[in-house]
């Protein structure tokens, strides 16, 4: 019974002197008549009440909780509230009731009201922590029905605290009827089921004046709803109990669910998301129709704009600790819309409307009654105004969508939207237990979106804890265990106790309790050493019991283990040893054993001393000494004690290798072919003497190869066969037992250089120019072993002085200039190096040739036109060859310049130019000696012109034609930078967020074409425009773009396009003409049906065609699962009308839709459908175990199964005697039977199967298990007959034959069938095929 509550855990803070209230109380009590009242006093979760006590003490009570309070003569005591609320009576089964409720004029901000204001100062008499009490119960209000607020206005009481201080909502702690432990509010009195049937009637009447279209009706519905107004402002809001009732249209189950209503009604969806199919599709609609501004809008435009302003703000009809009910009106009609269409009508929905006033006006002065009453007699006259005036119709209703967004940071916070529909309720789920939200509405039609409502706050119910973290490991000795935990998340009411339990280690997953109470530790005792238990933890409130945590598995410690063996040697180093030792091998391996390394260092007297502590089995010893024995002994440790030590082992350290030699010094003066080289011992020889020197030579200075030229014991050694003038490294090493030493620093030598040798007569490089030569010469084969660094060119000749120097240098090549054409010269070259000069080359004689021309003038440039030009010149001086050509080089940079023109003209004409361009020009002239050097470069530029023809043009992709969105307002601005720089980053965090949830709007590709080019050379003026030319359409001016949408295009249409530049000198060429089409309308989604189900596994079907089709199929279909976070996952995509999904749970629920498409687009979503997969059957048993108990009787056992998801477990034994059929001997919840009455010589059957006994549901049976047999009991063996032999024959003859199991007969038979087969297939084979 919703009336009758649990004791409180906090009831120590009551007074003894006031019981209990654990039944209700006789009527003469709750009527006045007997001497006392008993009256109980809600406290809502997460607020306290605080009492004073006879005995002057105070008393503070949290809540969920009621408190009885007795009144011994009669009278309801004094409640005092904080401001702003009042404290309401509600009389309920023979109960009172005490409710604190806000005032008319008091909008809070959603919390609690109970301590969250500042009391009024007390009395004198009151006490310090005591709110102020009222100074006399007749200053209270008349007690007022719950639902007085609904009929008389919605500024009555705010909607938010209907549904959270109902009376009839007491927090119990266990409800089975409940999701999550509570109990549903679903009580009323009397007088509320009379006022919910009024309200219901009334808002059926007023949704059937709203929907038939005629004006008398609208009047009636509402009581005034002819005059447009009325319905709005005296009409009650939404009953809240619709919002529990779900469309049927989307209530489909398995594919049996029926449809009721018109088809054309989407079903509401329970969460949307911000992304919702029906905002998506009324956004794609409307296309950019959405971007025009209020007053570019129609006057019909902007009254629906103005209407769909004025929605009210939503009412909350039912809290629960995850989710919450909410309903709403639609926005409210204008007076002048229904009160303007007739006379008659407006005259009815008037008296509607006075008649309101009036019930309300009398409301204030004699209470609720006459206001109901004046409002059903307004009723009255609007359905005779309506019967009077039948041929007055109202305006129809235009289709509203509706978006509900939630915010959980205060009612300026940012809100998400939760839902998107055409539903007047909705149901958000995935709340936060205990926790502030704030919520609002907003009205959408005909591509106009209205203004948000106002917020309305909630705070959702306490729930039971989060399921805690595994408990761990504190403390633990071999017959016990010391736990520990952290408390979870309380979810709104505080946790009271936790629950441990443990498999007691058996192993078997069966769990005990082992512990309950408040604390977060617990030790186990008892427990056997060396053993693994397992445990698991939940925690508990005033709301439930948590869920179990994962299963943790802990070890208890063993005894003090046995010494181990001594350590062994790895691998040694020169200042290291690595060592290891084996775990004793008496400890088992659920032991902790750690390891205790202990060495003694030779020479040092402390004896053995610890080097290593831990768990590992080997250990590397470092910062020894080199050639050094050191002994070591391991002992082995645990919780209970540490063993002896092992057997000492001796170890050395490896010896350490010999230093570094010194630098090698040089003996004596080098040679140009060789060098006397010595060195001294190294300091540090390792511990062991010197073996060997090695010394190596390195030809260069960069030392990158090196040459082994000495090995033996001498310091000493000479190095010859050495090149002069080069440069030698040379160092040494030297070898050990220890080893390698390093190298030695290298000693650098440079043997002396010589003069080179002659170089090759110099050569002519190219053909003899007329003043010039250019020469080139080899360099001289020996260099003297040093570089040559210069050469001398010397000059002879019959006019020219002998011996003369024309060129010094390090080159191998010079130009000889300042030489007569025609000449006859003679050169000879030498080559040089640090050392000096070596002998001149052999001469060489060469005549030089005729002269170029001289360079011309720069040439003069006409424009004619803007593509035409013309060039002239004159010739230069030829130098005694005339000239015979001239070549032009045109270019429009100055570095590209190409040949032009070649001939021997003085003038020349260049076509082809483009506008408004800069060239550049130079002329050169040519004899036969050759080509003058160019003119200096001219430039010039030619005159503006139109634009070119658009050359590039390209069809916008279907993700490329986006919807141009108007830019987000911006937040307000924060005083400091460091504000200003946070809000970037999250307004772009919140910009990226939108990116990822919802997509860009896009033109409809059936409808539109997109456009895109890139802009033409504008010829030096700018180009102003584009004119896109589509046939026999009109043709389309852009502005200086290069993309362009065509919209109000017919579907599956061709068109023929093409695009013409403009600037301010006229427009250009059109581009070539190029041909797009259009795209059919996208297909609407098919109906999805569920033929098949099963415990893991749905089969959908939709469409008409068959179950598999090929991907060549025009049409394809897209289906989508929900998951856990209400999200829409992808599950099949292509042309098939089946799919099957597998591997669901049992006894589930899931949530499909499907989407049709093709090669015009993706079509919408269909309508959100709900199926379940049914329970799952027990798994099959094992065979039964037989025994024999007595002649006449045997036990059959079988294995026990665990209970499926809390359902249990029975089972059925049936038997056969011998041949006959089954019959059941047995069930029940046992996994044993003891059957008697047997027949000795009778051969018995036993099978047995499962079944689950559901709650709510026939039981499920599982298959039978294997039939296992009973053989008939063997008679006494006879005694005296004959012989040993005889007997144990005589025995064999009497023992009955066993008979085959059907297993056994199943598998000769399918043998048999197989061997038939091969040779069947053998003979085929052999005698006919070949």
């Amino acid at each position: 019974m919703a009336d009758h509550t649990p004791p409180l855990e906090s009831g120590q803070l009551l007074s003894p002197e006031i019981p209990l209230l654990q039944s209700p109380p006789p009527p003469p009590m709750v009527n006045g008549e007997g001497p006392q009242q008993v009256i109980l006093v809600q406290v809502n979760p997460g607020e306290a009440f605080t009492i004073q006590r006879e005995d002057g003490h105070i008393q503070c009570i949290t809540g969920p909780a009621q408190v009885p309070m007795m009144s011994p003569n009669g009278s309801v005591p004094p409640i005092y509230v904080p401001p702003g609320y009042v404290s309401q009576i509600i009389e309920e089964n023979g109960v009172r009731r005490v409710l604190v409720l806000p005032q008319p004029e008091f909008h809070h901000g959603g919390h609690s009201p109970l301590h969250h204001a500042p009391p009024p100062p007390p009395p004198p008499h009151a006490h310090a922590h005591m709110p102020a009490f009222l100074p006399h119960p007749s200053m209270m209000p008349p007690p007022p029905h719950l639902y007085s607020g609904m009929a008389g206005g919605a500024s009555d009481m705010s909607p938010q605290f209907i549904s959270q201080y109902h009376p009839a909502h007491i927090y119990s702690e266990q409800d089975p009827h409940s999701p999550h432990g509570r109990q549903q509010f679903v009580h009323r009195d009397e007088r509320a089921n009379k006022t919910y049937e009024r309200l219901q009637k009334k808002l059926k009447e007023r949704q059937g004046g709203e929907r038939g279209g005629g004006g008398g009706g609208g009047g009636g519905g509402g009581g005034g709803g002819g005059g447009g107004g009325g319905p709005n402002k005296d009409s009650p809001p939404s009953s809240p109990q619709k919002s529990r009732v779900t469309s049927p249209a989307s209530d489909v189950h398995n594919g049996l669910g029926g449809r009721s209503g018109s088809e054309n009604e989407p079903s509401p969806s329970p969460i949307a998301s911000p992304d919702s199919p029906s905002r998506s599709a009324s956004a794609a609609a409307c296309g950019r129709e959405r971007d025009v501004e209020p007053g570019e809008l129609d006057e019909e435009a902007q009254a629906l704009q103005a209407r769909l302003n004025t929605i009210s703000k939503p009412l909350v009809v039912e809290i629960h600790a995850r989710g919450v009910s909410l309903s709403w009106s639609p926005p409210p009609r204008p007076e002048a819309e229904g009160g303007g269409g007739d006379g008659g009508g407006g005259g009815g929905g008037g008296g509607g409307d006075r008649g309101g006033g009036k019930g309300g006006a009398e409301a204030k002065g004699e209470g609720e009654e006459h206001a109901e009453e004046e409002e059903e007699e307004g009723q009255v006259e609007g359905g005779e105004a309506q019967e009077e005036e039948e041929d007055v119709q109202t305006p129809p209703e235009p289709p509203f969508t509706y978006e509900v967004s939630v915010s959980y940071s205060g009612k300026d916070g940012r809100y998400r939207s939760a839902y998107s529909g055409k539903d007047l309720s909705a149901t958000i789920e995935d709340l936060r237990p205990a926790t502030d939200y704030h919520v609002r509405v907003q009205a959408m039609c005909k591509c106009l979106q209205g203004s948000a409502s106002e917020g309305v706050s909630f705070t959702t119910l306490s729930c039971e804890p989060d399921a805690p973290s595994p408990p761990k490991k504190a403390n633990g000795t071999k017959n016990s265990l010391s736990l520990q935990w952290k408390a979870p998340c309380d979810n709104g009411s505080k946790i009271q106790n936790y629950i441990l339990q443990w498999d007691e280690g058996k192993g078997t997953g069966v769990f005990e309790q082992c512990y309950y109470g408040p604390q977060k530790q617990y030790k186990v005792t008892k427990l056997s050493p060396a053993s693994r238990y397992a445990f698991r933890l939940a925690a508990k409130n005033d709301m439930g019991v948590s869920e179990y945590s994962e299963v943790v598995e802990l070890l208890t410690s063993c005894g003090v283990p046995v010494p181990p063996s001594g350590p062994e040697l790895v691998k040694a180093g020169v200042t290291w040893l690595c060592l290891q030792w084996q775990r004793p091998h008496s400890s088992p391996r659920e032991d902790d054993i750690g390891y205790v390394l202990e060495m003694e260092e030779p020479g040092s007297g402390y004896g053995f001393q610890p080097s290593y502590d831990g768990d590992e089995l080997s250990c590397t010893v470092r910062n020894l000494h080199r050639s050094t024995t050191y002994k070591f002994r391991v002992a082995a440790y645990n919780t209970e004690g540490k063993s002896n030590p092992s057997p000492v082992t001796e170890i050395s350290t490896s010896p350490d290798r010999p230093g570094c030699p010194p630098r090698p010094s040089l003996k004596g003066k080098a040679t140009p072919t060789g060098f006397r080289m010595a060195w001294d011992a190294p300091k540090d020889t390792g511990g062991s003497s010197i073996t060997k020197y090695t010394v190596e030579i390195s030809e260069g200075q960069t030392g990158s190869t090196w040459e082994e030229v000495y090995s033996g014991s001498v310091m000493e050694c000479v190095c010859d066969g050495l090149k002069p003038g080069c440069s030698y490294q040379t160092r040494v090493y030297c070898e050990s037992d220890g080893g390698q030493s390093t190298l030695s620093e290298p000693l650098l030598v440079q043997t002396p250089a010589v003069p080179p040798g002659p170089c090759q007569p110099p050569r002519v490089q190219g053909r003899p120019k007329a003043r010039e030569l250019q020469l080139r010469w080899s360099p001289p084969q020996v260099d003297g072993g040093s570089a040559v660094c210069g050469y001398s060119v010397e000059l002879g000749g019959a006019q020219v002085e002998e011996g003369r120097e024309v060129y010094q240098g390090s080159e191998l090549d010079c130009t000889v200039s300042s030489l007569l054409p025609g000449r006859t010269y003679s050169f000879r070259v030498r080559a040089a190096n640090k050392a000096g000069y070596g002998p001149f080359s052999e001469r060489t004689e060469v005549t030089t040739g005729p002269g170029a021309p001289e360079q011309c003038r720069p040439p003069h440039v006409t424009c004619r036109s803007p593509s035409c030009a013309v060039l002239s010149w004159e010739a230069p001086p030829s130098n005694g060859a005339p000239v015979t050509e001239f070549r032009v080089e045109w270019g429009a940079a100055e570095g590209s310049m190409q040949v032009c023109y070649s001939g021997s003209a003085s003038s020349h004409e260049i076509k082809g130019l483009l506008p408004a361009t800069n060239y550049f020009c130079r002329v050169q002239a040519l004899n036969v000696a050759g080509a003058g050097p160019f003119s200096e470069v001219v430039l010039c530029q030619t005159p503006c012109s139109v634009p070119a023809a658009v050359s590039v043009v390209h069809a916008l992709r279907e993700s490329e034609m986006v919807v141009e969105q108007p830019a987000r307002p911006r937040r307000r601005r924060r005083s400091s930078e460091e504000d200003e720089e946070e809000e970037e980053e999250d307004e772009e965090e919140e910009d990226e967020e939108d990116e990822e949830d919802s997509p860009p709007l896009l033109y409809s590709p059936s409808t539109c074409l997109g456009l895109r080019w890139e802009p033409p050379c504008n010829h030096g003026s700018e180009i102003t425009s584009y004119l896109i030319d589509l046939g026999e359409r009109q043709p389309v001016l852009t502005g200086p773009v290069t993309k362009h949408i065509l919209q109000n295009l017919q579907p599956d249409t061709a068109y023929r396009v093409r695009i013409q530049a403009l600037n301010s000198l006229g427009a250009g060429p059109f581009s070539h003409t190029f041909k797009l089409k259009t795209k059919p309308l996208p297909p609407p989604p098919p109906r999805l049906e569920c033929s098949a189900f099963s415990h893991q596994t749905l089969r959908l079907k939709w469409g008409d065609g068959p179950a598999k089709a090929s991907t060549a199929d025009a049409l394809q279909y897209h289906l989508q699962m929900e998951d856990k976070n209400g999200r829409f996952a992808s599950l099949y995509k292509g042309p098939c009308h089946t799919h099957k999904v597998q591997r669901l749970n049992e006894s589930t629920s899931y949530t499909f839709r499907i989407q049709a498409f093709n090669e015009a687009g993706e079509g919408p979503f269909s309508n959100v459908y709900t199926f379940a997969t049914l329970r799952s059957p027990p798994a099959a048993l094992k065979a039964p175990k037989v025994e024999r108990v007595g002649d006449q009787s045997c036990e059959i056992s079988w294995e026990a199964l665990p209970p499926m998801k809390g359902d249990p477990i029975s089972y059925t034994l049936q038997s056969m005697l011998g041949n006959s059929e089954f019959k059941q001997v047995y069930k029940g919840a046992s996994s044993s039977h003891t059957m008697s009455g047997l027949q000795a010589s009778s051969e018995y059957r036993f099978r047995a199967c499962a079944h689950r006994l559901c709650q709510d549901a026939p039981e499920l049976a599982g298959p039978w298990s294997p039939t296992v047999f009973l053989p008939p009991q063997r008679p006494p063996p006879e005694a005296g007959a004959g012989g040993a032999a005889g007997g144990a024959r005589a025995a064999e003859a009497r023992r009955p034959k066993r008979s085959l199991t059907d297993e056994q007969l199943t598998l000769i038979f399918i043998l048999l069938f197989g061997i038939s087969g091969i040779l069947i297939a053998f003979v085929i084979q052999y005698f006919v095929i070949k």
